[in-house]
């Protein structure tokens, strides 16, 4: 997503050049997006430090198993410093395998259960997807878990992400045939950790998204975060505890639907007009389910939220929550 549309804001503490990277700071605010919306009308309070921590967190479950990523510390409460690489746009300059210091155009989708919500099912419901095509024999119920992780690519730099084939992929990010295997390989890698974790304090890892750079030597390092319910779902029995109850609040209000015709008209995304805000009782919960889910995930009771299990369910009776058991 481009910077302008991020709810996280970038600090620029040193700038990268071609061949050495420099030092910049994510602030995680607690503004949201959905359906490639930008920015909508309501923060959630505490969702930015919440995510900051999940992500912190899983820094350093990476690191512990030696996964190279950009991260270089922790900054309470929403504040992360990290080595900042260069941003190449590939329709400007074509990248190669020996190119280093610069961040990958794509976004490494990873998917290990299809639940109500996921973008897979909507693709092949309207027929932009084929069952084949994630390597399965027939279409999918909602709740299959995969025999085996099925690992997708978007792009990242255009204003609209889209999905692309593997060759397109590669084509965009510059990288060699051996270049993008170590890429999916750190991408199981990084997917069996964090999902590891989710089963150790009771929660399903559905799917996430990893992105990844190449540092000033080359070497394949995963940049931005990976693992927080802003990038990945997350289920507890079966119900949400992610972005995903936004999206479902919106969609239910028909503006994934717009939003989709929007783009298909080639409307400019100035002109699209403000979504509703939420209702005052669904930004209070949402904010618990956040900071709940931060306090079960690192295992520190940083605000002394009720347990996640019955937040849920407040989230269900408020009209949002959705349980798929």
């Amino acid at each position: 997503m481009p910077k302008k549309f991020s709810t996280k804001n970038l600090v620029v503490l040193e700038e990268p050049t071609s061949d050495r990277t420099g030092l910049g700071c994510f602030e995680f605010t607690d503004e949201y997006s959905v359906f490639h919306h930008g920015k909508m009308p309501d923060p959630i309070p505490g969702k930015g430090e919440a995510c900051c921590r999940i992500a912190a967190f899983n820094f350093g479950l990476l690191a512990r198993e030696g996964v190279p990523t950009h991260f270089r510390g922790f900054h309470a409460p929403n504040r992360m410093d990290f080595d900042l690489l260069r941003v190449v746009d590939p329709q400007r300059r074509t990248l190669g395998p020996m190119d280093v210091n610069h961040l990958l155009p794509l976004q490494v989708v990873f998917r290990n259960v299809l639940p109500e919500g996921s973008s897979v099912l909507r693709r092949l419901r309207l027929g932009r997807l084929s069952a084949t095509d994630i390597g399965l024999t027939e279409p999918p119920e909602p709740g299959t878990v995969l025999a085996r992780p099925v690992i997708e690519y978007t792009t990242k730099l255009e204003e609209i992400d889209r999905f692309v084939d593997r060759d397109e992929a590669a084509g965009i990010s510059g990288l060699n045939a051996e270049q993008q295997a170590e890429l999916e390989e750190r991408t199981r890698l990084i997917d069996e950790i964090v999902t590891d974790h989710a089963r150790s304090v009771g929660l399903v890892l559905a799917d996430g998204k990893a992105e990844f750079g190449r540092d000033g030597q080359g070497r394949l390092v995963l940049v931005d975060h990976v693992g927080s319910p802003d990038e990945a779902r997350l289920l507890l029995d079966g119900a949400h505890a992610d972005k995903q109850v936004l999206r479902d609040h919106y969609a239910a209000d028909g503006l994934q639907t717009q939003v989709e015709e929007w783009v298909e008209e080639g409307r400019p995304r100035s002109t699209w007009p403000a979504p509703k805000p939420l209702p005052p009782e669904v930004v209070q919960v949402v904010g618990e389910m956040y900071r709940s889910l931060c306090e079960v995930w690192t295992g520190t009771r940083v605000w002394g939220e009720r347990d996640l299990d019955l937040v849920l369910h407040r989230l269900e009776a408020v009209g949002v929550g959705r349980n798929e058991s």
